[in-house]
């Protein structure tokens, strides 16, 4: 199994929450853990993308926001309208859900334009694709893996985390196969302890999505 460093790990970590009722001293403290770790970023709803920038300011973590959050099934303007929003206030990252429906209808063009669109409104920042993987066969994954890399997306994202079953070794292996060596694959749904995200590292994930960050960095360090 591979091994990292406390630090090491917390690099690939977005600290994650998008409870519906996630109260404005919740995301303070969310925010206030991942500078205390040094966590990559934090996931937050876009309506908290304000707070989070101004509670991380002059801190290397990066906002990351959610976008068609959980089910990605709105409108493709209305996805791009929330990249846009957060963009002007201050997000670093988009985390975007495809249209799951879409893409099992067939519709690779209706797929790759919301996806072309939403990276274009994010104005260079980095795009992840969240694909609610166990909801696909194999050639529906096979078939959004391809239009991520068409789209100018960084990353394909195994879920949400919102209603999935916890993300499989096996699942992150055949999403690091399909996309290649460069692309990133972001592992999330149900990644609570340190010893799952090493192993999901191992298999291939470049960043690890979790509610549990701090437990993590602090497996290792026992």
């Amino acid at each position: 199994m591979a091994t990292l460093s406390a630090r090491d790990m917390a690099r690939r970590i977005d600290h994650t929450l998008f409870a519906a009722d996630a109260t404005r001293g919740d995301i303070e403290k969310l925010c206030a853990e991942a500078k205390e770790h040094f966590f990559f970023g934090v996931c937050v709803n876009g309506s908290r993308v304000e707070l989070a920038r101004t509670a991380l300011e002059e801190s290397e973590v990066q906002v990351v926001a959610l976008v068609g959050f959980p089910f990605g099934a709105s409108d493709p303007d209305a996805k791009r309208y929330e990249v846009e929003i957060a963009i002007d206030q201050g997000a670093h990252e988009i985390d975007f859900v495809i249209n799951i429906g879409r893409l099992k209808d067939g519709d690779s063009n209706f797929v790759l334009r919301e996806m072309r669109d939403i990276v274009e409104a994010a104005d260079e920042r980095p795009v992840k694709a969240v694909l609610e993987s166990h909801l696909l066969t194999r050639e529906e994954k096979i078939l959004a893996c391809r239009l991520a890399l068409d789209s100018g997306a960084q990353f394909v994202c195994t879920s949400t985390d919102f209603h999935a079953l916890d993300v499989t070794v096996e699942e992150v292996r055949m999403l690091r196969e399909m996309v290649g060596e460069d692309f990133g694959v972001k592992a999330a749904g149900g990644i609570r302890d340190a010893r799952t995200a090493l192993a999901l590292i191992e298999a291939g994930a470049t960043r690890i999505g979790t509610i549990a960050g701090v437990g993590l960095t602090e497996g290792l360090i026992a």
